[in-house]
């Protein structure tokens, strides 16, 4: 924490340093959503406004855990991206502020019904798998969850873990929503014999299947198209019982120290404009806003099966979800 606040108290003074007269107006932030595209749209929100980003990256549950620790003294404004179970985890800690923009054209199902956080694309959870190791097993690529148990994947999967990671508290609701609870975690067990390792992140794993370290894994669809748009020789396919989708999500820190710069940054967010430059800029999210235009057909979500899983669903079963694969599945 000690680092982390120097390194904002360090950005700040530089842009005192270089304007003597009046300091540029800054917004800090953590952000769950791929470094990468994180800098992208932190740089155009710049470009169109002059408020300064700072940004550090965490995985879900690690930007979580933080928000809690400086609850009292938060040390950033906004939370950018990571699926909307974190945030309405945070609502039942306090963390977030309620801010629902003019002209919002973010449909009610993607947002807060509060305002504590807006949705501003869907990320579907997916298969991930390496195309040189099916060729040299004789696989397709996997169709369903019973395809990963297949002994040929022992000690090639790589996932993300459910005490820090997003993308795998989803794999869980998914399950749940698939199997129900039981059949989900024994399922889960199951699955554990073949797994190779548990990443940090969601998308720790990618680039170990992408090079052929790992065979597969499951994901979401922002991440694995980021390798297969990278050309690796990956394929993706979706699980023919259906799965679910996080609502990727962004909220205004309780207590911000630079409320009107955060909230400036959520009307943007919510635009049609920052839509548009996901899709301009290939940063792999469905977009929500009821005016965007999706151009990629791999974003194309109506030729999968998806349950419903709605966000405080998720918030409120977290915990005890990943408490019991803990206890059940890595035990």
């Amino acid at each position: 924490m000690l680092r982390i606040s120097r390194l904002f108290a360090a950005l700040a003074i530089v842009s005192l340093v270089a304007s003597p007269v009046m300091a540029a107006e800054t917004l800090n932030a953590y952000t769950i959503m791929p470094e990468k595209y994180a800098s992208q749209i932190t740089r155009a929100f710049t470009e169109k406004t002059g408020i300064k980003v700072n940004f550090v990256r965490f995985a879900a549950g690690e930007a979580l855990a933080r928000l809690v620790a400086e609850k009292n003294n938060p040390q950033v404004d906004v939370l950018i991206g990571g699926p909307a179970d974190t945030y309405e985890a945070g609502i039942k800690e306090g963390l977030f502020e309620a801010y629902l923009p003019e002209g919002l054209g973010v449909p009610e199902e993607f947002r807060s019904k509060d305002g504590y956080w807006i949705g501003y694309g869907l990320i579907p959870l997916i298969f991930m798998t390496n195309t040189n190791f099916l060729e040299k097993n004789g696989l397709e690529a996997p169709q369903s969850w019973q395809d990963l148990l297949n002994p040929a994947y022992k000690n090639g999967l790589q996932m993300a873990d459910a005490r820090t990671s997003g993308t795998a508290t989803e794999r869980i609701y998914a399950l749940v929503k698939c199997y129900g609870e039981d059949e989900a975690f024994a399922y889960q067990k199951k699955l554990h014999q073949n797994i190779q390792l548990y990443t940090k992140s969601g998308q720790g794993g990618a680039m170990p299947i992408a090079s052929g370290q790992a065979a597969s894994g499951i994901f979401y669809l922002v991440d694995a198209l980021d390798v297969q748009q990278q050309g690796y020789p990956v394929v993706i396919s979706y699980p023919g019982e259906g799965t679910t989708y996080g609502i990727d999500a962004i909220g205004i820190i309780k207590g911000a120290k630079n409320m009107d710069a955060a909230k400036k940054f959520v009307d943007w967010s919510s635009s049609v404009d920052f839509a548009n430059l996901m899709m301009e800029k290939k940063i792999n999210y469905v977009p929500v806003h009821k005016d965007a235009t999706i151009t990629d057909p791999v974003l194309d979500m109506s030729q999968h099966k998806f349950f419903s899983a709605d966000a405080e669903w998720k918030g409120a079963k977290r915990k005890e979800y990943v408490d019991r694969w803990i206890s059940e599945v890595i035990q």
